[in-house]
């Protein structure tokens, strides 16, 4: 039987290298139970053996290939019968290098398929399993990108926004029905994404390139605040605050019943 912890359990995607693994190593900190998932068992059993030596947590192993419905669905139902998960880190994802014309239909179908369609998954099973209770975190990692669609790859620029909007659409949605949502915006950051997406990280200037440690303690100092977007790099949160103000003031002339004036073809003469 898994021992209890008064703080509760974090379950973890992604929890075998980079943020997740530096996620799984604070929240076991915290004195949480955590609960890794990602496809490599091995790196996994190693990680779970060291939280558990280092911070007498017990420290299980969920191994899911979420590019397969299967590996969705074990981590979907991991979400919904153990009671004791009070934390979910939404974090497993994958990029690709090259314009959208260099992509492989493969390579935009595994973008969507890992960094929405099995993100939004396990949102929702995270929502399903938190919202009865009245209570749970949810951590969303997403990126900058999903700001700035000028720069790297189309898809994954999208599939970024996509969980950014998902992750203020859920806290609209659960935050009055005592479920936090925090989407974590990263930068640049040094992990082992880069060179699986066949990208060299040294090529960019090194004060764009952020440690992954002080990416997530950064992130985990919003969690605390409770914020609902935190982008570790922004040194004035004013600036996201005055971005979101203006789409917000936007928002009574997005849908009206007629075009603007602006689109009115001239009067025939």
């Amino acid at each position: 039987m898994t021992q209890s912890s008064k703080a509760g359990t974090a379950l973890i995607t992604g929890a075998s290298s980079g943020i997740g693994a530096v996620y799984a190593d604070r929240f076991a900190k915290r004195g949480y139970n955590v609960i890794l998932a990602a496809r490599d068992e091995a790196r996994l059993n190693a990680l779970a053996a060291k939280l558990h030596a280092q911070y007498g947590v017990a420290a299980a192993v969920l191994p899911a290939d979420l590019s397969t419905e299967a590996g969705i669905e074990a981590v979907e139902g991991r979400l919904e019968a153990d009671a004791a998960i009070s934390v979910f880190v939404n974090n497993a994802g994958i990029a690709k290098l090259g314009t959208l014309a260099e992509m492989s239909g493969r390579d935009i179908s595994d973008i969507i398929q890992l960094n929405v369609n099995a993100a939004a998954r396990l949102a929702g099973a995270a929502a399903r399993a938190f919202t009865p209770r009245k209570t749970g975190r949810v951590i969303n990692v997403a990126s900058v990108l999903a700001l700035v669609s000028e720069w790297f790859n189309p898809v994954y620029n999208a599939s970024k926004a996509f969980v950014l909007s998902l992750s203020q659409s859920m806290q609209n949605e659960l935050g009055p029905l005592g479920v936090k949502v925090q989407a974590v915006l990263p930068g640049a950051t040094r992990t082992e994404i880069w060179s699986r997406a066949g990208a060299d990280i040294s090529a960019l200037p090194p004060e764009m390139v952020m440690g992954v440690d002080e990416m997530v303690d950064a992130a985990l100092v919003g969690f605390d605040r409770d914020e609902t977007v935190t982008i570790p790099a922004l040194p004035d949160a004013a600036e996201f605050e005055a971005f979101t103000q203006a789409r917000l003031k936007m928002g009574p002339n997005l849908s009206r019943d007629h075009a603007a004036a602006r689109y009115h073809t001239a009067a025939a003469t």
